[in-house]
């Protein structure tokens, strides 16, 4: 492996209808939400470990125990890790949190840019490895897909307007005011409407 002390972490919650994808549900319906969101985090475990960067591990919601993690553990060869109730950044914070008492480097994402790719990932770990204090995969929405840092900043994580187009935005205002230094990736496109999954079958 290319980095490893670092870390990969991805943040995901089991398929399950109503509980992954809802505005994508709205209008497909919540069992073809769930199955779409399934397939993404099998592809998404297929990039990060056919790339062979580092170790993987799935911070798993509701439970390393449910089937479905289990079976990816399986495939994937991946290490399943508890997420923490709250909202997303208070689950983002944990896992970051806890990963860095033992990790040199984390960068953590969601299973919702299926075009993020191995050079994606590579850089971000690249930039870590170069002394950048963070790393950022901005979203077309106004969010990040991905964030990766070296050391524990709990700031970039309290306070942001999750699920809105502001996220980047504000989260490089705390960068500027914690002055720290920061690389960002290729834009990419999350999918979390109709609209999105529409764009991404016909990629």
């Amino acid at each position: 492996m290319k980095y490893p002390q670092a870390r990969l972490l991805l943040l995901s919650k089991a398929p399950e209808p109503g509980k992954v994808k809802t505005r994508l549900g709205s209008h497909l319906g919540m069992q073809a939400a769930a199955d779409i969101y399934e397939k993404l985090v099998h592809e998404c475990l297929t990039t990060c470990v056919s790339a062979k960067l580092c170790p993987v591990d799935i911070w798993c919601d509701p439970s390393p125990d449910h089937p479905f993690f289990r079976q990816c553990s399986s495939q994937y060869e991946t290490g399943l890790q508890q997420q923490v109730s709250g909202n997303l950044g208070l689950r983002m914070s944990r896992a970051v949190r806890s990963t860095l008492q033992f990790a040199d480097h984390v960068v953590l994402i969601g299973a919702d840019c299926p075009t993020l790719t191995v050079g994606d990932l590579d850089a971000a770990l690249h930039a870590l490895q170069q002394g950048s204090d963070v790393v950022l995969g901005p979203a077309e929405d106004g969010g990040y897909y991905l964030i990766g840092m070296s050391r524990y900043h709990p700031a970039l994580f309290e306070e942001i307007p999750w699920s809105t187009h502001r996220v980047l935005e504000i989260t490089e205002k705390r960068l500027r005011q914690l002055q720290l230094s920061w690389q960002c990736l290729t834009v990419r496109k999350d999918i979390d409407t109709a609209e999105d999954y529409a764009v991404y079958m016909n990629m």
